[in-house]
């Protein structure tokens, strides 16, 4: 009796476990714009890095590595980078980086034959968001914003945080310029 209470809090705590990977590679990077309406995004041909006044910024490495990723972005959709005062869109960003539960999970066995060991650990992860702005030049008016989520890590693996920065700024920026 007592094995089969055991073998049911295994099978249990195997399907705890798996739910909680399951929701975690769900949970992934999450990305979000907005555009305000009736404005001509044909007319912006250049723009120029400014900062957010108030906004936090990363360490310079992490701030280089942001802005190349977003450079690289705006390069492929015919966006020329300046320093002149003169570029028509001006680009802000500003970064959050929160603490979050993670959980790393594993277990051995099976379902069909019963027995086996379930475990799952916790560990604390920093987790942080980037918000990307984009002013008309000319009116100083906030034209675009958008906003990706789990995309810095501050404390990983350069290589690691940079592809990772590359694929956010893409999937953030699909759909720039709004049609």
């Amino acid at each position: 009796m007592r094995e089969r209470v055991q073998s049911g809090i295994a099978r249990i705590g195997m399907v705890c476990a798996l739910g909680l990977m399951v929701c975690s590679v769900m949970l992934g990077q999450e990305v979000r714009s907005n555009a305000m309406p009736g404005v001509d995004f044909s007319k912006y041909h250049t723009y120029k890095w400014v900062p957010i006044e108030g906004g936090t910024h990363p360490n310079q490495i992490a701030d280089a590595e942001i802005k190349q990723a977003v450079d690289a972005q705006m390069q492929a959709k015919g966006f020329t980078k300046t320093d002149s005062d003169n570029a028509n869109l001006l680009v802000g960003y500003q970064v959050a980086v929160d603490q979050q539960k993670q959980w790393n999970a594993y277990g051995t066995g099976g379902f069909r034959w019963g027995g086996g060991m379930a475990s799952a650990t916790s560990s604390t992860i920093d987790v942080g968001s980037l918000v990307l702005d984009m002013y008309d030049r000319t009116t100083k008016q906030l034209v675009w914003t958008g906003t990706a989520t789990k995309t810095l890590d501050t404390s990983g693996n350069q290589q690691k945080n940079q592809k990772n920065l590359d694929k956010s700024m893409e999937k953030l920026l699909k759909k720039f310029p709004p049609k």
